[in-house]
């Protein structure tokens, strides 16, 4: 397995044979078909159902003691009113997700690539959908996203996979909390994406801060290179957040771009405050005008990545993800063409 996984860095392996034990489990149906009359028996019902989860859902997402939730203290109340507010994202949620076969099978699909080339690691055997608070999200070393991975397995948010154009994500209070950049991906399209990106996380938890530019965008290009592993099938563009126009724009630009870099001798310089306008979530490259996307740098630190694995398939993505950045971009000899 290793010998294959090692000679398929730069190709699609074939996983059709490879076996995936993986259940779907609708927790939103249950949690607000509930009778609220009667919650000690309703909330010990949802616990022997999604034993740990629904103890992480109470206290982690809404904030609240699964323990203390009776009749007629403040916790139930707020338990109860929740129940009343979110009644209708649950209806627009059952609207758009009341088959959800199609991305369970996407998400089974890139757990077995991670099984192909991680095979000790231990495979979520659950994917879990929810609905929670509007502002509940979870911070990954990608960006902010809804979905995020329990010790019960995979937590879909469907609050936040509602569509670009669904009301709230377009309300004032909406564009506080996520501006258009953020929420035109809150869509279908993107939940295998992000659950592989809580798989790369659980597999390479983000510790070490590398001070340089080029440091952080080829380290963030190697994460998105597990992504595109992970994901052989999605478009580029899903996996970076960029809109298909975005996409092109970038591709059709990558000289310039490097060459700005360069240009301005930016690739080791260490100012905090100036990376975070080339690598990480944000609407807009100032420098290349309003329809350049942000995290420039993420872009070009994936290409970068790919131009290692070119030279130097036999790397696995262990040893990859091990390797310090610095002599990812020495020995890529990365130079697009103009």
């Amino acid at each position: 397995m290793l010998l294959l996984a090692s000679c398929s860095q730069n190709k699609t392996p074939d996983v059709s044979d490879i076996k995936v034990d993986l259940h779907l489990l609708r927790f939103e149906h249950d949690l607000f078909g509930i009778d609220t009359s009667n919650l000690d028996t309703s909330i010990e019902s949802l616990k022997k159902k999604y034993p740990n989860f629904t103890v992480d859902y109470l206290a982690n997402i809404l904030g609240l003691n699964a323990d203390s939730i009776a009749a007629g203290n403040p916790q139930s109340i707020a338990f109860k009113q929740f129940l009343k507010d979110y009644a209708p994202i649950k209806d627009s949620s059952d609207k758009i997700y009341k088959d959800f076969s199609k991305w369970f099978e996407e998400v089974r699909e890139g757990l077995k690539y991670v099984r192909f080339y991680f095979p000790d690691y231990h495979l979520p055997k659950k994917i879990i959908t929810f609905i929670g608070p509007m502002d509940a999200f979870f911070q990954t070393s990608f960006g902010i996203q809804g979905d995020v991975l329990t010790s019960d397995g995979l937590g879909i948010a469907l609050q936040l996979h509602l569509g670009k154009n669904f009301s709230f994500y377009n309300s004032e209070i909406g564009q506080t909390l996520y501006p258009e950049y953020i929420s035109r991906n809150f869509d279908a399209a993107h939940i295998p994406r992000n659950c592989m990106r809580n798989i790369v996380d659980d597999l390479f938890p983000s510790k070490t801060k590398f001070n340089t530019l080029i440091g952080q965008m080829v380290e963030r290009g190697k994460r998105l290179y597990l992504l595109t592993r992970f994901l052989p099938k999605e478009k580029e563009s899903v996996l970076l957040g960029y809109t298909d126009d975005q996409m092109k724009g970038v591709l059709k630009n990558e000289a310039v771009i490097w060459d700005f870099f360069l240009s301005n001798d930016l690739l080791n310089n260490s100012d905090q405050n100036l990376i975070k306008n080339y690598v990480g979530e944000s609407p807009v490259t100032q420098e290349f005008g309003q329809n350049a996307p942000g995290d420039l740098g993420s872009f070009t630190g994936l290409q970068i990545v790919k131009k290692y694995m070119q030279k130097f398939p036999e790397t696995t993505l262990t040893e990859l993800m091990n390797v310090n950045p610095r002599n990812v971009f020495e020995r890529s000899k990365y130079k697009p063409k103009s």
